[in-house]
């Protein structure tokens, strides 16, 4: 027996004993949250040990059978077989690419002496479970005194264990990563507001159509065309096609059903995942307001259309199996409107972002909730009121927001179609009186961070005047007055549109004023080398626009983020941070040790050179960096060609 490791907790309160089954019930069910090489478990059989008169399931019992295989036990097991303990059986599933197999434990649980014991089974052929001994680990939870606790991990003698490294870490990974998350959750008091990822579907399938995914459309990292960071797109679309495709699966097998599930993604964006998905055999297509670059990529077999969607009669899908929104924005509490009038089988699949109601930004009700749980309910009611049973899952994506919301049954019989199509006719009049004119305007208010796009929807729909009157539904009429989809060409506001003159001149005033504010005494650089290149002082903004004349302060008053976004664009002379402005010193990011991503490097690349440098040309010490070292221009003759007017030449 050996102590892995050992934390005392004090000035608990009420948070334990309760506090330590909640944190080793995460670890019994969701292993893959701390360990990181697998991909879930499944819970089995559950019961408890030793059996009464031979009840209980079969799994336990051949568990039961190898518990009583002779040789010793380790001694921290307490006497054997002792009282009768709640027992059940996991399977850990290893991710795809770490190829091992999955590995069965027996779990018991002895709540009066607050211990959790692990005990690894191997199976034989014939469905006998052997014990493996040399890797049986227990937590303990110990009251000391008062509010004073501690929470151990106890295993095997280090010499016998056996760590592959996967399925079985190191004891010292035990006694240090695991012990510390189980003392972290121990003291929590508040518990997630979403369900587990992937509770809705096999994760032993998840892992394994996830990985022969991402290795079959891996090259497309290498090639996105577009602005948008391509690790994080190209696989949170291959996550949510890997979970749809068995979700489609599990469905068909249920339904009886041998064609695959057609489907329509609306805002379909850059199209990968209708690529994907038609790829993978699922007749469909994609509409979206505007074309994307990467679109000429994919192929005939992917269907795209340029096209805006709106919430009337015009815009249904008869004969359609499932509705897509993957971050869908302003027509996402739409989907499921039109999923139910478009057909009673039609299904939907909605991954909500953006916080938008029927028409125009969402308004908040209840402080109590996160923004995000509110809005989530939100969509929920909606879909309820449309007479779908709603479902909630988590998805394994690079993203904040990964909950996803699925209609594929009706809560009411096909021959009551008309009577609750009133009902939602009801109910979308009634979020009349919760539009709101937004009061914040600023770029990106009512975006998360998968939007590139500067101006929001939201602001459009601000000018609008909202009819008193109940709207009327019909096949021809737009459901709900007032709406409008988003703009093919969004208005750009962003200060890139000011005149470059009109630019240059604000920021060597404010560069001026920044240098002329302090001079920076001489000091010593990590070289060793004397520093007395003046950096200048750093000022508020509002400080800053105080000594703009105010025909300068007008016009960028007509801009989202004015001054700020003006001074932030021109990053090589700035930096803005917490709302104060200085002069940048490029031998910092020189010194930084931060490796870019790829497609930052590349775009790094094509630029070098390609524009003058402000410091060789403005200030009075010139520039920090040798002309070798720093990536702009010193001077006309070291100016190179731009990468991407050299393509354009090319194709011309």
């Amino acid at each position: 027996m050996a102590v892995a490791g050992e934390v005392w907790l004090q000035d608990c309160g009420s948070r334990l004993p309760g506090g330590f089954w909640a944190a080793a019930g995460v670890w019994l069910e969701k292993p893959h949250v701390l360990n990181r090489r697998l991909c879930g478990c499944l819970l089995g059989a559950e019961g408890v040990l030793p059996p009464a008169d031979g009840a209980g399931p079969a799994a336990l019992a051949a568990a039961w059978s190898a518990l009583r295989q002779p040789g010793p036990l380790p001694p921290f097991l307490g006497a054997w077989p002792g009282p009768a303990r709640p027992a059940a059986l996991r399977t850990l599933l290893p991710k795809a690419r770490a190829r091992a197999a999955p590995r069965t434990e027996l779990v018991l649980k002895d709540v009066l002496n607050g211990t959790v014991t692990f005990l690894p089974l191997e199976e034989s052929d014939d469905g006998k479970y052997q014990l493996k001994k040399c890797n049986i680990y227990q937590i303990r939870l110990k009251h000391i005194k008062d509010n004073e606790w501690s929470i151990s991990v106890i295993t095997s003698s280090p010499e016998s264990w056996v760590s592959d490294g996967i399925v079985y870490p190191k004891t010292t990974w035990l006694g240090n990563e695991l012990l510390s998350k189980l003392a972290k959750w121990s003291l929590e008091q508040k518990q997630s507001e979403f369900k587990s990822t992937l509770s809705l579907i096999s994760v032993a399938k998840y892992s394994k159509i996830y990985q022969e995914l991402k290795e079959k459309y891996k090259e497309m990292v290498k090639v996105w065309p577009e602005v948008t960071d391509p690790e994080k797109f190209v696989y949170e679309d291959v996550a949510i096609a890997a979970y749809l495709l068995i979700l489609w699966e599990e469905e068909r097998a249920e339904k009886g059903l041998s064609k695959k599930q057609s489907f329509v993604d609306l805002g379909c964006g850059n199209g990968l995942l209708v690529h994907i998905l038609s790829r993978e055999g699922h007749p469909g297509k994609g509409i979206d307001v505007r074309r994307r670059k990467i679109w000429d990529m994919y192929g005939p077999q992917t269907h795209l259309e340029e096209c805006a969607v709106k919430p009337c009669g015009s815009y249904l899908f008869p004969d359609v199996d499932w509705l897509i929104g993957n971050h869908s924005d302003e027509l996402t509490p739409w989907i499921p409107v039109i999923a139910a009038r478009s057909s009673y089988s039609c299904c939907y699949f909605v991954l909500p972002c953006c916080f938008f109601d029927f028409h125009g930004k969402y308004n908040r009700r209840q402080s109590k909730k996160t923004q995000y749980r509110e809005y989530l309910d939100f969509v929920t009611q909606v879909g309820c009121a449309c007479g779908f049973n709603v479902e909630e899952d988590s998805l394994r994506i690079p993203s904040t927001k990964r909950v996803c919301l699925i209609g594929k049954s009706r809560t009411y019989p096909s021959t009551q179609e008309s009577l609750i199509d009133k009902q939602r006719t009801q109910y979308i009049n009634s979020r009349q009186s919760c539009i709101v004119i937004p009061q914040d305007r600023r770029a990106g208010s009512n975006y998360c961070d998968n939007h590139n796009i500067k101006k929001s929807a939201v602001d459009k729909a601000a000018d609008l005047e909202f009819p008193e009157n109940e709207t009327k539904i019909d096949d021809s009429g737009i459901w709900l007055s007032g709406f409008r989809p988003r703009e093919k060409v969004e208005q750009v506001r962003n200060c890139a549109t000011l005149p470059r003159d009109f630019v240059d001149d604000v920021v060597l005033d404010v560069a001026n004023l920044l240098l002329s504010a302090t001079q920076e005494k001489p000091c010593n650089m990590p070289d060793g080398s004397l520093n007395t290149w003046n950096r200048g002082d750093s000022l508020p903004l509002r400080e800053v626009a105080e000594h703009l004349d105010k025909e300068t302060l007008k016009r960028l008053k007509s801009e989202y983020g004015g001054l700020q976004t003006l001074l932030k664009n021109n990053h090589q002379v700035f930096e803005v941070i917490n709302g104060r402005v200085q002069i940048r010193d490029w031998r910092e990011k020189k010194q930084a040790k931060k490796t870019p991503p790829e497609i930052k490097r590349r775009l790094s690349a094509e630029a070098f050179k390609t524009r003058l440098c402000w410091f060789f040309i403005h200030h009075p010490d010139g520039c920090s960096l040798t002309s070798e070292s720093c990536p702009y221009a010193h001077g006309t003759e070291e100016l190179r060609q731009s990468q991407i007017l050299k393509k354009i030449k090319h194709m011309q």
